[in-house]
């Protein structure tokens, strides 16, 4: 631990990135388990992944965004960044479905946009660990609360890793192309943590912004793409896996964040 606490910030930042990634990677690892993808597993997971967007929406995004400190009054700055975040995904989807696209890297229009949702999210989450670290200054008690904000994200990241690389094997991707996807969804977390790190008063100041921005995207994707999908096919097994979905985000989240 004190060999740890001797490195300066932006390693700190570094290091726990580093875990992060890993936890993405194990998760989309499962996906090499899966040779014949069975329909009533992918309605489960397609539920399971929407009621975990939806939680890490609440309690990874939005609610840390109300605890940022901005110029405008905490509710004001992330609804208007979740206006913005929803919007931004409705405008790609609008101009996806006009431009006709055929989606041949990441399957279709739903894949891209789940990969995108996921991705974004990601990078002011590891902004957060970033600046946590930055702010703690070496104090021991403020890098222990660093390093369990990122063991909380980090354990998120394990399921958040499934949601990215099973829809795309699902869309035909081959498994090792899929878990690779996924992986690059997390590995944004890495630059953005050091960034964080680096220009911790300047991103504070964005993080409600960015936070509630995500949080919006994640929320339209949702909404658009994952709960249609998924309540096409089995209702009940889609309803059951959407709540437990959102409870095992929230539990992780309440619990380690």
């Amino acid at each position: 631990m004190q060999w740890f606490l001797s490195l300066g910030a932006a390693m700190q930042a570094f290091l726990a990135s580093l875990f992060l990634f890993t936890m993405t990677s194990l998760g989309a690892a499962f996906v090499f388990f899966s040779r014949k993808i069975n329909q009533t597993f992918l309605t489960a997971a397609t539920g399971a992944a929407a009621g975990i967007m939806i939680a890490a929406s609440f309690f990874s995004l939005l609610i840390p965004a109300l605890e940022y400190e901005s110029a405008l009054p905490a509710y004001i700055t992330v609804t208007i960044g979740f206006l913005l975040g929803g919007a931004f995904i409705i405008c790609s989807d609008l101009i996806l479905t006009r431009t006709q696209r055929k989606f041949n890297l990441l399957g279709d229009k739903k894949s891209a946009l789940l990969y995108l949702a996921v991705t974004l999210h990601n990078i002011p989450e590891g902004m957060a660990v970033g600046v946590a670290f930055a702010m703690a200054a070496g104090a021991e008690g403020a890098v222990i609360s660093a390093l369990f904000l990122a063991l909380g994200i980090g354990i998120q990241n394990f399921p958040e890793g499934m949601c990215v690389a099973f829809p795309l094997r699902s869309k035909g991707m081959r498994p090792l192309k899929s878990f690779l996807f996924s992986q690059g969804s997390g590995a944004v977390e890495i630059p953005s943590c050091v960034l964080g790190a680096v220009a911790a008063a300047a991103i504070a100041g964005l993080m409600p912004w960015a936070l509630s921005f995500s949080a919006g995207a994640m929320i339209a994707v949702v909404c658009s793409e994952l709960i249609p999908e998924c309540f096409a096919g089995n209702k009940t097994v889609a309803s059951a896996s959407v709540v437990v979905g959102f409870c095992l985000m929230m539990v992780l989240d309440v619990a380690l964040g």
